[in-house]
């Protein structure tokens, strides 16, 4: 059974919102156990096949959280190479986290990601949480049928 991970980080509900859209798109099926949190330990990180990563911006930066895990995987030698990897976000002004956390997962990681991050401008709407249902499906579908 291939394993995806749709950890987020939310302050507003907004990334939330979003991240319960993604892992609702990713159970395409029963082949396909999706774990949504908000909190992992860099160890857990290589026992997902795909991480999808919800990041809202604050202040043109990722969640404090988010750049700790990194670093923290990163010195303990934590490999995610070829690892199906994906990012999306809200934000107020500017949206780089999802962009600066998909950089760190092809640059650093060498995971296989899927691009642009999917961003929405404060509230997703209807046609923000459709396209993040599509996001997780589609990651899914990476998975079981690679490119």
């Amino acid at each position: 059974m291939k394993k995806i991970l749709v950890l987020y980080y939310s302050r507003t509900g907004n990334t939330e919102r979003m991240a319960n859209a993604v892992a609702k798109g990713a159970k395409i099926n029963d082949n396909i156990a999706v774990e949504l949190n908000f909190h992992v330990e860099p160890q857990d990180l290589s026992s997902f096949d795909a991480i999808i990563i919800g990041a809202p911006t604050y202040h043109h930066e990722m969640p404090v959280d988010f750049k700790n895990l990194f670093e923290e995987a990163a010195v303990a030698g934590i490999s995610l190479k070829g690892k199906e990897g994906a990012t999306f976000g809200s934000y107020g002004w500017s949206g780089e986290a999802p962009k600066l956390i998909l950089e760190i997962m092809k640059n650093k990681f060498q995971m296989q990601v899927t691009e642009p991050p999917l961003l929405a401008n404060y509230l997703p709407n209807e046609k923000t949480l459709s396209a993040c249902e599509e996001l997780g499906k589609k990651v899914a579908e990476n998975l079981l049928n690679p490119p």
